[in-house]
């Protein structure tokens, strides 16, 4: 290991540079982590609302603008629309909620992802039902 790899894992863990002995951030959770890639690689169109919270965040809404001395445009890129449009669309990808199966698009008529077992003789309130209609005797 290199000693700048020292001095860096020595400055994560405790906060403080060792060289000056002053006090130094440090991004531990995930958002500013992202919120610091995103400032390193903030001429991707995708990173442009993440640089925005980002220098929003630091006091450097001067930054934010059409003019030469701007890091970043005023109005977001198409690109960047795009991006946060399939980002959005993919975290509900998967997700714990049924979704309506599109007959259109050729897919089985149901919810999609789900088994459709339809009625279950076994389950409790079956058992409930049949006691209904027997009138308390089970057969």
């Amino acid at each position: 290991m290199r000693p700048n790899h020292d001095i860096a894992t020595c400055m994560y863990y405790t906060g403080i540079d060792p060289i000056s002995g002053e006090e130094v951030h440090v991004a531990r959770g995930l958002r500013d982590r992202k919120m610091q890639r995103a400032l390193m690689q903030f001429f991707k169109p995708e990173n442009y609302f993440l640089v925005r919270e980002a220098l929003l965040k630091a006091g450097r809404g001067d930054l934010i603008g059409d003019g030469c001395d701007a890091l970043i445009p005023a109005n977001p890129p198409r690109q960047a629309i795009e991006a946060r449009r399939r980002e959005a669309n993919g975290t509900a990808e998967g997700d714990h909620y049924p979704s309506i199966a599109n007959p259109a698009k050729g897919e089985p008529i149901g919810e999609r992802g789900l088994p459709n077992r339809g009625y279950r003789p076994g389950r409790k309130s079956a058992q409930r039902r049949q006691k209904k209609k027997s009138g308390g005797r089970n057969p």
